[in-house]
């Protein structure tokens, strides 16, 4: 996962604002009184996220599965004092440490196909929040992937990357597949191929919402993405809020 596409992954994402992305955040924290001081983030990438988390000042701890992802965010953050970097898998972390917050965005969640895989995040992350602790995360919606993403093609032209995103929706277990073919100019100007395959898993809320509650969470919100206002049917990315 992630790959030779982590070397293109932050000129392809340019247009995300992960300043405005942190401060949504930081907002979540302060509509339910959270002043968190360890802070978790899960799935880091390329530490896009994590270098406004660590400008903040929290004493921070990122983990990926992906070392190639790794190795760019080490470039942005490792500078800062605050912050511990990590080659981890959600799924079977163990960090033998406490969080005031946990934080998983821009919808890595949804890499996990597998219902009981995804049991055992939500237990980790239960397991490794201090008392009172708060776990945000955002997952695309299941009509995102189904009906915008799903079943498309996406094919994009820049100045030196052309790439072909192929999607097909698996209706029998709510698996979207990507295949990317990308083709990238060199110093030579010649185009070199390489392609990645990526799963992600369209959830229904209730599902979410049940695994969080096996998990133990207390208290459990949903939202429109990047607002606190109820979700509508046509809701690309859902933010959730559990609570210790």
């Amino acid at each position: 996962m992630y790959n030779n596409f982590a070397l293109l992954y932050d000129e392809l994402m340019d247009d995300v604002d992960y300043k405005n992305w942190h401060l949504y955040i930081e907002k979540t924290f302060d509509k339910f009184n959270k002043k968190p001081k360890t802070v978790l983030e899960m799935a880091c990438g390329t530490g896009n996220l994590s270098y406004y988390l660590a400008k903040r000042g929290y004493d921070l701890t990122c983990f990926d599965i992906s070392s190639e992802m790794l190795s760019i965010a080490y470039n942005k953050i490792n500078s800062f004092k605050n912050v511990k970097l990590l080659n981890q898998n959600m799924i079977d972390f163990n960090l033998n440490k406490k969080f005031d917050a946990i934080i998983s965005a821009c919808d890595s969640i949804n890499y996990i196909i597998d219902k009981d895989d995804l049991l055992n995040v939500f237990k980790n992350v239960k397991d490794h929040l201090n008392k009172d602790g708060i776990f945000i995360f955002d997952i695309n919606s299941y009509y995102k992937l189904k009906h915008i993403i799903g079943n498309n093609t996406f094919v994009e032209d820049r100045d030196k990357i052309y790439y072909i995103w192929q999607n097909y929706f698996n209706s029998s277990n709510n698996i979207v597949e990507f295949y990317l073919t990308f083709f990238v100019a060199n110093e030579n100007k010649n185009y070199i191929r390489f392609d990645e395959e990526h799963f992600q898993k369209a959830y229904y809320i209730d599902e979410i919402i049940e695994l969080l509650k096996i998990a133990s969470f207390s208290e459990i919100h949903c939202f429109d993405a990047f607002t606190f206002n109820s979700l509508r049917e046509e809701s690309e990315r859902i933010y959730f809020v559990a609570l210790d």
